[in-house]
């Protein structure tokens, strides 16, 4: 393994926080008079400026390290991800964003209480925060442990807490004094960042292999390395499954997902977000194949030796975690100055989807759940709910590290998969937020009492066929695209239920 970080790491290192340190002082000065400046900017952030957001908020460190493990491991099926995301955001920009712009949204879930009221709308958004909490918070454990592994060289609790702590404190330089407009500007800066770092490693380890172009491709089309698509019934990423599950969910990250749409909803107007919308997924799958096409070379540097002349058997394990191969590379391969430039790249994007989340929990706590109570207890300044909003931000901030760390040990003294669970919370949610939003949007049933059960409905179906609750009583092989389709048929039909109390067009 290489050695610990040499001076010309930390100078990238230090000099990448330099950027962000006086970025976020000159972001900071963004003006703030009210709840809608600072949760979605007044409305008056540039299109291209809200496409790179969605793009760099799209992206984390499990994006960053995940994309080059399945290309590595098997082929390029998982494109397919981002051609079934492409779809979603087709649909989102069409059928969703004219409806959120219509009612003049600050949080997605404002459509459910025109729909069938308050109590929909509340309940909608603490299955959201709930879910923001489990699985950013594991992501964010997934980040600080990446960074611990090549800053320290190990994965001892100190060091991932400093780790958490780094970019915690990155996210928050952002998100607590200028809102969601500071954010959006900062994730250009860390879109770049990572997407600098992941070509420069694609073009050092294309040097690094000892052939030609068309020899590459010839020994990886041997190798059934360049499948596009699966026409299994069976596999992951399988036509079909991209055209249910994963359709499903996609529509759901990129429409009701605050987190992401939240930067949509600071466009001018339904024209600007749309266009916002299509322009980061033409963005997202280009960035998708660099990361493939990365794995790629990560196979032929390893498991074609003759390519690279690596002796060394390649044992995915640091401290007895198992690892992903771009981590193994960074910690065996990487000279200096690379190192660092890859850690500031790991960094970016786990600060990208940091910084959008503070935000996001904060204006749907903050609009959708303590500003309707408040108001109807007294007549407030709207300045009251901005210090609210950035008390929030700190509030979310503590609780999604102390999240963090929490994964941290139970990985290490349980048995139980808690990152495995956290990480696919949102996802749970998404189901009963998809059969409660599809019936909203088009059928005339479905009630504000309806709305909870569908919500506990979907989340439940969903972690009910997971293998780690029923897994040792059925022999459950459901691929987590069907999963999602079935959870969301259930949420769907308890809705369909009841006939509505409906409330507004």
């Amino acid at each position: 393994m290489n050695s610990a970080f040499s001076t010309l790491d930390w100078s990238i290192f230090f000099a990448y926080f330099l950027v962000l340190t006086v970025t976020s002082v000159l972001l900071s000065r963004v003006k703030v008079k009210n709840t809608r400046d600072y949760f979605v900017g007044g409305n008056s952030v540039p299109m291209f400026a809200v496409a790179m957001s969605v793009l760099a908020t799209s992206q984390s460190a499990a994006t960053f390290l995940g994309g080059p493990e399945y290309s590595y491991g098997k082929d390029l099926t998982f494109i397919g991800f981002y051609f079934s995301a492409f779809l979603a955001v087709l649909f989102v920009s069409k059928v969703l964003i004219p409806r959120f712009y219509a009612i003049n949204a600050v949080t997605v879930y404002e459509l459910l209480e025109i729909r069938y009221g308050e109590s929909a709308k509340k309940q909608a958004g603490i299955m959201f925060l709930i879910g923001r909490l489990f699985a950013s918070g594991a992501r964010l454990y997934i980040g600080a442990l990446a960074i611990s592994m090549i800053l320290f060289l190990d994965i001892s609790a100190p060091h991932v807490a400093i780790s958490i702590s780094i970019l915690m404190l990155g996210a928050l330089a952002y998100a607590y004094f200028g809102g969601v407009k500071s954010v959006i500007f900062s994730d250009i800066i860390q879109a770049v960042t990572y997407i600098g770092a992941g070509i420069a490693v694609l073009v050092y380890l294309y040097i690094s292999i000892d052939s030609d172009m068309h020899t590459i491709y010839q020994v990886l089309a041997e190798d059934k390395k360049l499948t596009l698509i699966d026409w299994s019934l069976s596999g992951g990423f399988s036509i079909w499954a991209l055209l249910g599950g994963w359709l499903l969910l996609n529509i759901a990250a990129y429409g009701l997902d605050q987190d992401m749409t939240q930067r949509a909803l600071t466009c001018k107007n339904a024209k600007e977000a749309q266009d916002s919308l299509m322009l980061s997924i033409y963005l997202t799958i280009p960035v998708a194949i660099l990361f493939l096409c990365i794995g790629l070379l990560l196979y032929l540097f390893y498991q074609h030796t003759e390519l690279s002349s690596v002796s060394a058997e390649v044992v995915q394990k640091f401290e007895g975690e198992k690892i992903t191969i771009f981590m193994y590379y960074i910690l065996h391969e990487m000279p200096e100055g690379m190192r660092g430039l890859v850690t500031v790249g790991a960094v970016a994007a786990a600060l990208s989807s940091s910084n959008s989340v503070l935000g996001a929990m904060s204006s749907v706590a903050i609009e959708d759940l303590y500003k309707p109570w408040k108001l109807k207890r007294a007549q407030v300044e709207e300045m009251h709910f901005v210090k609210a909003g950035r008390n929030m931000v700190l509030f979310f901030a503590v609780a999604l590290s102390g999240m963090a760390m929490l994964s941290y040990y139970w990985q290490r003294y349980t048995e139980l998969p808690l990152l495995s669970f956290a990480l696919g919370v949102m996802a749970f949610a998404y189901t009963g937020l998809l059969g409660v939003f599809a019936a909203a949007i088009f059928t005339k049933r479905g009630s504000a009492g309806t709305v909870l059960f569908s919500l506990i409905g979907g989340f439940m179906t969903v972690l009910l066929l997971q293998p780690y609750v029923l897994g040792t009583m059925i022999d459950l092989k459901l691929g987590f695209a069907w999963q999602i389709l079935i959870g969301t048929l259930v949420a769907f039909s308890v809705m369909m239920s009841k006939k509505s109390e409906y409330i507004h067009e």
